[in-house]
């Protein structure tokens, strides 16, 4: 694989400078594109181990110019380490370009960047709220939107910051107890309608004690007394994921055992929220970032917030 991922780097630096621009690939690169992150991802674990330093991401939605901006702020690749937490497709206006570039990024950097699995990177999900109709648009045909969702199938489930801080899209699950019972799950599916795979995608904190029933339809809600207890089991120190629109940018639950970040600025164009990002450094000491939607080329760059910082 490495010696293939040299013969290509070119190929890859040209996507790169081509999907920076907001201009899609061909579908020929596209295939290519896939077919090697396929090698990369898949050996990669269910629980992928990360180092810090990292700045860690949450749902972007197709939002390319936002994902521009949160580069601008971050830093850019590979001088930054990136970890994003899923849900890259949907809802925004640019779903193949934003995906494209996270991937190919992952190939040309596989060691500095790191995407997780979200509820939206599935077949199912992305046929109702419009990466399919883009890529039908974008290509004439369902072949492109086939092609990324069979990569989706790759993508991790969790990481692990440094056997301290684990990360996920949705939430903890009644069927998982330890990060082994993660390590064992076969992810290489469709996301399930039910199970810890889908809770894992799916689930949501809550200020009311124990499990519940999620109003999403799927996954669970849990309590601060579950995220607690789960943490100490597995010597955590936190519980970092993403899935909920949180009009500050990041929203502490459960106690200060779960943070959500949020990195889709005024999601959807019109829901007014600031993003987030976390950085966490070589200390495992982390400080959130706040940022504002990308501004127009006639307006003045973002103003930027002070980081909160917290021990």
């Amino acid at each position: 694989m490495m010696s293939e991922l040299t013969g290509s780097r070119a190929d890859i630096d040209r996507w790169i400078e081509q999907l920076s621009k907001c201009e899609p690939l061909s579908e020929d690169d596209i295939y290519q594109m896939c077919e090697m992150a396929k090698g990369v991802l898949a050996n990669e674990s269910n629980v992928q181990s990360v180092r810090c330093p990292v700045t860690v991401c949450g749902d972007i939605h197709g939002q390319f110019h936002d994902l521009q901006e949160l580069f601008n702020i971050g830093g850019h690749s590979p001088d930054t380490n990136y970890l994003f937490m899923g849900d890259y497709v949907d809802r925004g206006y640019h779903s193949v370009e934003t995906v494209s570039l996270l991937v190919a990024l992952k190939i040309r950097f596989p060691h500095r960047i790191t995407i997780l699995r979200g509820n939206h990177e599935s077949r199912q999900i992305t046929q109702v709220y419009g990466f399919y109709d883009e890529c039908l648009r974008k290509y004439g045909n369902a072949n492109i939107w086939q092609c990324f969702t069979d990569l989706f199938d790759f993508l991790p489930l969790t990481a692990l910051i440094e056997d301290k801080i684990l990360c996920m899209h949705g939430g903890l699950s009644p069927s998982i107890d330890t990060l082994d019972h993660i390590r064992i799950l076969d992810r290489i599916q469709e996301i399930p309608h039910e199970g810890p795979i889908c809770d894992l995608l799916w689930s949501d904190p809550e200020d009311r004690p124990g499990w519940g029933i999620s109003p999403r339809g799927a996954g669970y809600t849990f309590g601060p007394d579950i995220a607690e207890t789960f943490n100490h089991n597995n010597g955590l120190d936190l519980i970092a994921r993403a899935h909920q629109l949180v009009m500050e940018g990041y929203n502490w639950t459960n106690s200060h055992n779960v943070v959500t970040i949020f990195s889709a600025p005024n999601y959807c164009y019109r829901c007014g929220n600031q993003a987030a990002i976390m950085g966490i450094d070589d200390h495992i000491n982390y400080a959130f970032i706040q940022y504002e939607t990308a501004p127009r080329k006639d307006e003045l760059k973002v103003t930027r917030r002070t980081p909160d910082y917290f021990l």
